[in-house]
């Protein structure tokens, strides 16, 4: 599946319509409920072919964010043969009271995995909790980058970022389907 086949498979699968409330906390008239893509094992297939190229050489682990990071992470670590771990928004408070389940990531280049970016603040926030535990958080790969104050954000952090798909070119395919 091409690039352009990606995303129109994308939003014929979980383009919405209506009045949603982003985590920003912006209203839209339109959302992209990545989950439907997520959850359908040929479409993620896909996802993770297109985002392999993207993982930055020298990267160790993958850093799935809950919920959404986490099957896409899970894909790509198949895809590339990379370890991976699933992050918690918040360390759990008992067992082993982690923040990320999975590998070691102590003083390992981390590379963290999303599924949609607006702003890049919970990017940031588990940027900065990685890094409280020893890895090294240089770079970030996504499939859907929503709006470009996400990208400046995580940039201005000191982040690279990289994403498959803009949403003006899901907006863009939406004409082919």
């Amino acid at each position: 599946m091409n690039k352009l086949e990606l995303a129109q498979e994308i939003y014929r699968t979980a383009h919405l319509t209506g009045v949603f409330k982003l985590r920003s906390g912006k209203e839209s008239n339109q959302y992209f409920d990545k989950y439907l893509f997520e959850s359908n094992p040929t479409l993620l297939a896909a996802v993770a072919e297109h985002m392999a190229p993207l993982i930055p050489a020298g990267t160790e682990v993958l850093a799935g964010l809950e919920m959404g990071g986490i099957p896409i992470a899970t894909a790509l670590s198949l895809k590339t043969g990379i370890p991976v771990v699933f992050v918690r928004k918040k360390a759990k408070e008992y067992g082993t009271c982690k923040l990320a389940e999975g590998t070691d990531i102590q003083g390992k280049q981390v590379c963290i995995i999303e599924d949609v970016v607006t702003t890049g603040g919970q990017i940031l926030l588990s940027a900065e909790d990685l890094k409280q535990y020893g890895a090294q958080v240089q770079d970030v790969v996504c499939v859907i980058e929503r709006d470009a104050a996400g990208r400046a954000n995580l940039e201005n952090a000191g982040l690279a970022f990289h994403s498959v798909l803009k949403m003006d070119e899901l907006l863009s395919a939406a004409e082919g389907v």
